[in-house]
């Protein structure tokens, strides 16, 4: 399999509420609308996030960033009205968690102190 990119999908029950409040999340809007159901977000070459308000295109889910600056994006997002949760430490990376207005979780994750052990 070769893969080119890949998204998250994330079901939002109003999408005019979810790409309000993912503007917020992520600084800016998305950049695309392929149909009225539909948004996207590239964040990077090799992936970015799509909500949906079709079941048949996204569930409930989980969304997770690594951040460079953990504690500048909780100030921004505090100022923009989107509270994280405490700081989680981990094995790795630092955490801080909040819920989407549609139940989905995002997490927000300081990149990794050091790398990750082969599987």
């Amino acid at each position: 399999m070769t893969i080119r990119k890949s998204y998250a999908s994330l079901l939002v029950a109003d999408m005019a509420a979810g790409e309000a409040w993912y503007t917020k999340l992520l600084g800016r809007g998305p950049d695309h609308r392929p149909m009225p159901t539909l948004l996207h977000w590239e964040l990077s070459d090799q992936g970015g996030l799509m909500l949906s308000s079709s079941e048949e295109i996204a569930g409930h889910g989980m969304f997770f960033l690594y951040v460079e600056d953990l504690a500048a994006e909780r100030r921004r997002l505090g100022d923009a009205g989107i509270a994280l949760g405490d700081d989680i430490e981990g094995d790795y990376s630092t955490l801080a968690q909040v819920r989407d207005p549609d139940g989905n979780l995002v997490t927000l994750a300081s990149p990794p102190a050091r790398p990750f052990p082969p599987a």
